[in-house]
């Protein structure tokens, strides 16, 4: 049986078909579907995966880098480790995608805290944690995922205080609340 969470702000659903621990954490592999007008929360960098999407049905509407451009059902695309990117629904239909991460890292835990934290109501309109909250999760998973702006010497300098005042406030970077579907 495969677990899924749900992002309500942002629109995304994922559906887990293969996690880091049945790839001795070669892949994560996913279905995402994107409801009508969804996002990804903000353009990021994946500095030490790639990632490829598999449009199913639907469109999808990528930048990648400087470059935009829209997949359809049967398209595919490969985003190499170090590009920034992002990507939207423009439409009124749901669009389906297969999601594989190579390696794995420990993404899928990344995608259920920040889910979790959108499913209750710890994030803003774009999708993203309060600053301190986004400090200490982005400093956390710093090897999975970061921000594309501001450059990451910046995001380094101004996370790294953020994120020891966010812990002295008691926030982390992991709820087991949000491990569980």
């Amino acid at each position: 049986m495969s677990e899924s969470i749900d992002n309500p702000v942002t629109h995304e659903h994922i559906r887990f078909l293969k996690r880091s621990a049945d790839t001795n954490g070669e892949l994560l592999a996913f279905e995402l579907t994107i409801g009508p007008h969804g996002f990804v929360a903000a353009p990021h960098i994946h500095s030490a995966q790639e990632e490829r999407f598999r449009v199913e049905s639907g469109t999808v509407r990528f930048r990648v880098g400087s470059r935009e451009s829209s997949a359809t059902t049967g398209e595919s695309l490969v985003v190499p480790p170090g590009t920034p990117h992002a990507w939207w629904n423009p439409s009124d239909e749901p669009a389906r995608v297969l999601v594989e991460f190579r390696p794995a890292l420990d993404t899928e835990s990344f995608f259920r805290q920040f889910f979790g934290l959108a499913r209750d109501g710890k994030v803003n309109s774009r999708g993203l944690p309060r600053p301190l909250q986004l400090a200490v999760s982005a400093l956390a998973f710093q090897r999975e995922v970061r921000l594309a702006r501001p450059p990451l010497l910046i995001q380094r300098v101004l996370f790294t205080p953020l994120a020891l005042l966010g812990r002295l406030r008691g926030l982390r970077h992991h709820y087991e609340r949000y491990e569980r579907s």
